[in-house]
């Protein structure tokens, strides 16, 4: 039995309660008396049960969009992780196509220059070793990575202690615990 109620503090807007079926004999027999069980009380009972329907319904609205704040916040950053991979990935590839007369090998920092054509190439020479007299434009060193990726020189050291980080979980081997729970060991400790 729905029943449409407005509210004291908010005349203007009704909310509908939707109060328990009523039967004069549940089950075939009449256990209590259908006036008492049936009768409609106090009408602040219907505007207390229509608060608290109003107050669920806000409840669930705020809920639903604090959880889509979230997902929207993880979206963006998503999005800006992809827009990274694909900078890196441009820059990568370009970089293995500068021009070179030796052979590249992971671990290495080579140092890029631009000729007068425009024609980009490595050499393992540095600014620094040229001096003065250095015959081209000098546009950046960078180290060329184990998974052939290249990193700017400014940011060898930090890369370096990333993937010493990676290669020291990789290397204790430890498996991890069958639990799935929430595990927030290190946090509090």
């Amino acid at each position: 039995m729905d029943r449409t109620v407005s509210l004291p503090n908010q005349p203007e807007k009704t909310t509908t309660v939707t109060l328990v079926e009523s039967s004069s004999a549940p089950s075939g027999l009449e256990l209590v008396s259908s006036y008492q069980t049936n009768r409609v009380g106090d009408p602040m009972n219907l505007v207390a049960l229509a608060e608290q329907v109003q107050k669920g319904d806000e409840f669930v609205k705020a809920n639903a969009c604090n959880k889509l704040t979230v997902i929207a916040d993880q979206i963006r950053y998503l999005q800006e992780q992809a827009r990274k991979a694909l900078e890196e990935a441009k820059r990568d590839s370009e970089l293995h196509h500068a021009a070179c007369n030796i052979v590249k090998k992971p671990g290495n920092i080579y140092y890029l220059y631009q000729r007068p054509s425009g024609q980009k190439y490595f050499s393992i020479i540095s600014p620094k070793e040229w001096g003065p007299s250095s015959p081209h434009p000098f546009l950046g060193a960078f180290k060329l990575q184990h998974d052939m990726s290249w990193t700017p020189f400014d940011e060898v050291e930090k890369r370096d202690a990333e993937l010493a980080i990676m290669d020291k979980l990789v290397s204790q081997q430890t498996a991890l615990p069958t639990y799935t729970g929430p595990n927030f060991k290190g946090l509090t400790e």
